[in-house]
C-alpha cells in the first residue's frame, strides 16, 4: 500500500472505531464515548506531523494518540501502571 492509498483509507474513515478496528488496535467503547474529540485531535496532530506511509506508521500514530491519553489520566503524583489501554506498551 502507498503513501497516498493510506491517507485516503484513512481519510475515509468516518468514526474514530473505524479507524481503531482497521489497524487492529483494541478499545473500551466507553473510554471512546468519553474522549472522541481529543482522540480525534491527537489522531489527526500525529498525522499532520508525519505523514503515514504504510499501515505501521498508521497505526503508530493511532496507538500514540491512544496510550497518550490513558497516560494521561493516570495519577501524576503515584507511580500507578497504565491500566485499561489495550494497546499500551508501557505495561
Amino acid at each position: 500500500m502507498s503513501q497516498t492509498d493510506i491517507q485516503q483509507k484513512i481519510a475515509s474513515f468516518t468514526s474514530i472505531e473505524q479507524a481503531l478496528d482497521y489497524f487492529e488496535i483494541g478499545y473500551d467503547s466507553k473510554f471512546i464515548a468519553e474522549y472522541r474529540t481529543e482522540l480525534i485531535k491527537r489522531f489527526n496532530g500525529y498525522l499532520i506531523l508525519e505523514k503515514p506511509d504504510d499501515w505501521f506508521s498508521g497505526r503508530r500514530a493511532l496507538k500514540n494518540a491512544y496510550c497518550k491519553i490513558q497516560r494521561g489520566r493516570l495519577d501524576k503524583h503515584t507511580r500507578s501502571a497504565c491500566r485499561g489501554c489495550t494497546s499500551c506498551q508501557r505495561r
